[in-house]
């Protein structure tokens, strides 16, 4: 049981949260919800030891494990992905080495009855009996089960890290801690690196082989399948229930009305009982009278009613530049790397104005064709833009690129040119970044924040053709719905990379599906798609093999 009692947190004069208690017990899967900048991860980080409050403590018991993924991470390594897994084994490993140092010692040395001797003996027989309290594990079969469940392949096993992208060495760290079987897993934004199959087995072991879990998610499918619990951080306070998100989403309403209900029970106490105060003020024979409820009142605890995310993400494209009839054409295209085949002689085209998908299990080729279409790879056959097309690209990791050392203001003045730099402060307002905002540094961002900022920039320029892989990463529920409507009002050409298809669901008009060396272009929406295939999500697209 791990306990967290009076936990505060103050920054520049303001109060995240204060006096924060509750229990994390075995088995609990915990979903941490609360709108960007309620302070989950900064709740999480303290949770894991990282960043220290201002008032309160963590309580757990000496031997506890605790493991943390946070949004952002992993320093480059210069070790393989197998090598780097094994790294969580690293205190076992190393309690094994000196064993057998300690061993070797034993068996070479004569001085039987030295006190060296019988020191060495005493720590042979500490060593064991640590070693012996823990369970037999065969650290290579463990590391490869969890590698080949997050998505890794056998071949990957003796590839440097630093050959993998940000998003794959996430899932070494993930492995990482997995394999520490530890005490609590606290997991911010999880599955924004992770593939549909990897997510469905990530729930699989969270659900079935996790000792306690806290995550924070943006992904309700994923959270609603493993979390049992939901505490909302709001107001400086948190809220606790023992339900899923879907069931959380009701009884939170439930208890708004209640609030709203004696809130204004309340005022209208208030406003009799100051309505008597006024009349009878100086009235000799209700003097005492009006002094008690004066008293009164002074001592009444106003009841609050629980904030509404009320800020609006006012996010609209700006008019596409005219352009020829067709955005994309390609012929005959093929790519490889070295003996790997990603597609083969594709030829399709995209008509200025569409709205189409890029779907597909992931290696398939999805991005391998955005950056064919970018211009950052060669490859065999014909790939022609239109006339006049203006490109506009947000990468998948595009949120991380971000020079940590500016600020929210100086990121956007520096790619801002001429009179647009003038509107800096309108596009930052119209992003929820408050003026208050200007000056935090992109480091301390959260996720959300830091893929908002990022959308700005691609809309200090007017552009004919958008390309989005995986946009809804990091955003909450409500500013998804936001950017698919302003996606929606967009007169220009888009190309949507993405896994969730409620997000595609009513957009696109067209589906590009990638597998088995090929892109198949089908010409209706999502939702037909999916029909016509008899699935009803994305994911049974990606696990089918077909």
């Amino acid at each position: 049981m791990i306990s967290i009692d009076g936990l505060a947190v103050e920054f520049s004069g303001k109060t995240l949260f204060k006096d924060i208690n509750f229990v994390i017990n075995n088995k609990d899967r915990i979903a941490l919800m609360g709108k960007n900048g309620a302070g989950k991860s900064t709740l999480l980080k303290i949770i894991a030891g990282a960043q220290q409050p201002t008032r309160g403590k963590i309580s757990a018991p000496k031997d506890a494990i605790i493991s943390y993924l946070p949004q952002h991470l992993m320093e480059e390594s210069n070790r393989t992905v197998f090598e780097e897994s094994l790294q969580a084994f690293s205190e076992n490993l190393e309690m094994q080495k000196q064993m057998d140092e300690l061993n070797n010692q034993l068996s070479s040395r004569t001085d039987y009855e030295s006190d060296e001797y019988y020191a060495i003996i005493e720590q042979v027989s500490e060593l064991s009996e640590k070693m012996y309290s823990q369970a037999e594990i065969n650290y290579d079969a463990e590391a490869e089960k969890v590698l080949l469940g997050l998505g890794f392949t056998r071949g990957d096993f003796t590839r440097p890290c630093g050959e993998f992208s940000g998003g794959w060495r996430m899932r070494i760290e993930l492995a990482k801690i997995l394999l520490q079987n530890p005490d609590l897993i606290l997991l911010d934004e999880p599955t924004n690196h992770l593939d549909i199959e990897s997510v469905q087995w990530l729930e699989d072991f969270l659900v079935n082989s996790a000792k306690a879990v806290i995550v924070i998610s943006h992904d309700r499918a994923f959270i609603d399948r493993i979390t049992t619990r939901t505490i909302e951080v709001t107001m400086g306070m948190i809220y606790d229930y023992k339900v899923n998100y879907s069931k959380y989403l009701g009884l939170r309403e439930e208890r708004r009305e209640h609030q709203q209900k004696a809130a204004e029970e309340q005022r209208k106490f208030i406003a009799d009982n100051q309505l008597f105060i006024d009349r009878f003020r100086g009235t000799f024979s209700k003097t005492n009278q009006v002094n008690s409820r004066i008293k009164m009142l002074e001592k009444l605890k106003i009841i609050e009613v629980d904030e509404v995310d009320t800020s609006r993400l006012r996010l609209r494209f700006p008019p596409s530049p005219r352009s020829g009839k067709y955005a994309v054409i390609t012929e005959d295209l093929s790519k490889s790397y070295s003996n790997n085949l990603v597609f083969d002689k594709t030829t399709l085209s995209i008509i200025q104005g569409e709205k189409v998908a890029f779907v597909g299990k992931n290696g398939e080729g999805k991005s391998t064709l955005v950056k064919a279409i970018m211009g950052q790879i060669d490859f065999d056959g014909e790939l022609n833009i239109g006339h006049n097309i203006k490109i506009g690209y947000f990468a998948q990791n595009e949120a991380s690129l971000l020079d940590e050392t500016l600020n929210v203001f100086d990121t956007i003045d520096e790619v801002a040119k001429g009179s647009i730099r003038t509107k800096i402060r309108d596009y930052l307002g119209a992003f929820m970044f408050s003026k208050d905002d200007w000056e935090k540094k992109v480091k301390v961002l959260s996720g959300g924040e830091r893929t908002r900022l990022a959308m700005i920039k691609l809309l200090l320029e007017p552009v004919n053709l958008l390309i989005l892989d995986e946009p809804t990463n990091h955003l909450d529920i409500r500013t998804k719905d936001i950017l698919k409507q302003a996606l929606m009002d967009y007169d220009g050409t888009l190309i949507l990379v993405s896994h969730d298809r409620d997000f595609l669901n009513g957009m696109v008009s067209k589906v590009f599906e990638f597998g088995n060396k090929r892109i198949k272009e089908h010409f209706e929406g999502i939702e037909e798609f999916l029909e016509r295939k008899k699935m009803e999500h994305l994911k049974d697209l990606e696990t089918s093999g077909k």
